[in-house]
């Protein structure tokens, strides 16, 4: 019998109601205080570093006591011993989903976004476990549509679908939009490339660049893009843009493996679309936020997955990126960024089954309803029924589990070097993606012995972007024009 999907605001309410029943309305337990020692703060850096890394002083780990910063009444109960009630609590106000046997393979398939009834972004072709990494697939020209978005003229905006790999090593595509602006180049050597991760950050096919570009702005776009001025600043200098879909047809949201793939693979299928013109270009990348996940895996994967890009991609800028999920457990967990931390949860399990077993029946249900096609704007507004992950999880202390350790050691890719320098930045005053994640990737990789800089600027996690972002892209152009990369390290 298949499943059958409700509202997505309906299932939300009822969730709510069974997690407030569910905690009791009960106050928060800890106390989350400012981060303002250790490495996060740096030398010369602005503000005195993130406000809280989710710990108390003495390392205990806290979900805060606002609506803002931690939770309020069910995050902190959610983490205590209270918060094994609330599956029991959950499963007897929402019955099970039906599910045909075997039901954990019918639950990841449910999940799954649903076609967008565009070949392009939908079908699996034949013959994929032959192809090549990075083989084109098809192209198409998309220079009408994308000219209305795009605010600097353009010379040509080409999708490209390539053959690509998902998180464990098997046969899937990805898609990428090029845009070649009417601008000249006027430097030396070929054009250059900026490949721009923005922000996708949805768990719906229609929430992608490619989809936007090829077919207009939809209800569901994400609009910090639109003011992001990256592409834009890139066409101005001449710079061709590639813009990966760099979720993957999975739409599997903060996973970095299947980013890393997608946008190293489509590089190489640009360079075999055109190879006269970028087949020996620099490259250099940037992201933030979800984008900066997305490069942050491309980064760490290219000495392994695509070595003969490392010679050409020449840095890589990374803002505010979550880096460490365990500390995001406890900074965006049951508050208004939850809606969000979620979707990160839904987007990493359709790419990491092991972690379906661990689902409750309000779990189920939710990831089988309209939130599975949701794109940011509405993943963000459902933070304010402060749904905490244990609501949703059918084993005591789910976000302190062996999976979820698993989970977030996978995530940190910690034991991988960056192949190619790095400038990282974080907002000083950063509540949801504290300033000390970045600050310790930034360590790791100088550990490596990677050239790299590390900047804090004023902000939070939106206004970190708009401080951030014209440094970040002046380092990114520095290197486009053949500057050797500066180390602080």
């Amino acid at each position: 019998m298949p499943i059958q999907h409700g509202g997505f605001w309906v299932r939300m309410c009822v969730a709510a109601i069974a997690v407030t029943v569910a905690v009791g309305g009960g106050t928060s337990v800890g106390t989350a205080v400012a981060q303002s020692t250790g490495s996060a703060g740096g030398e010369g850096s602005i503000g005195t570093g993130s406000l809280t890394d989710g710990t108390a002083s003495d390392g205990t780990p806290l979900n805060g006591t606002t609506l803002i910063t931690g939770s309020l009444g069910t995050g902190s109960a959610a983490g205590s011993p209270l918060g094994s009630a609330i599956p029991g609590v959950v499963g007897s106000v929402i019955p099970g989903p039906d599910l045909d046997p075997p039901p954990l393979e019918t639950l990841r398939a449910e999940m799954m976004p649903k076609p967008l009834g565009d070949p392009f972004f939908d079908v699996y072709p034949p013959g994929l476990p032959g192809m090549a990494n990075g083989q084109v697939i098809e192209t198409r020209d998309v220079t009408p549509a994308a000219r209305a978005l795009l605010r600097g003229p353009v010379r040509e905006v080409r999708q490209i679908k390539v053959k690509s790999t998902d998180s464990a090593g098997a046969p899937s595509f990805a898609t990428a939009t090029l845009v070649v602006p009417a601008t000249p180049w006027p430097g030396p050597g070929p054009r250059p490339v900026l490949v721009n991760n923005v922000p996708i950050n949805g768990l719906g096919r229609s929430c992608t660049p490619g989809h936007t570009l090829g077919n207009g702005i939809t209800p569901s776009e994400n609009l910090l893009e639109l003011l992001r001025p990256v592409t834009t600043k890139a066409e101005e200098r001449g710079y061709a843009v590639l813009i990966p879909d760099h979720e993957g047809p999975r739409m599997a949201y903060a996973e970095p493996f299947v980013a890393g793939h997608a946008i190293l693979d489509t590089i190489r299928g640009m360079r075999a679309v055109f190879p006269a013109e970028f087949g020996a270009s620099k490259l250099a990348m940037m992201g933030y936020s979800g984008g900066s996940i997305a490069t942050h895996g491309a980064v760490k994967l290219i000495d392994s997955y695509a070595p003969e890009l490392a010679g050409d991609i020449v840095g890589a800028a990374l803002g505010g990126i979550p880096a460490d999920f365990e500390m995001l457990g406890r900074t965006m967990n049951g508050n208004l960024a939850g809606g969000l931390f979620l979707a990160a949860v839904f987007g990493i399990t359709r790419e990491n089954p092991e972690i379906l077993p661990l689902i409750n029946t309000l779990g189920q249900r939710l990831s089988i309803t309209s939130i599975k096609d949701q794109c940011a704007n509405t993943l963000a507004l459902a933070g304010v029924f402060g749904i905490p992950a244990e609501a949703l999880a059918n084993v005591k202390q789910a976000l302190d589990s062996p999976v979820a350790h698993d989970i977030y050691t996978k995530m940190k890719m910690a034991d991988r070097k960056s192949g190619t320098p790095l400038y990282i930045y974080s907002g000083g005053q950063e509540f949801w993606v504290p300033a000390l994640g970045s600050r310790n990737l930034y360590d790791e990789q100088c550990g490596y012995g990677v050239r790299a800089l590390y900047r804090q600027v004023p902000g939070e996690h939106i206004l970190g972007e708009l401080t951030g972002n014209p440094g970040a892209f002046d380092w990114v152009d520095a290197r486009l024009h053949g500057e050797p990369a500066p180390t602080e390290c």
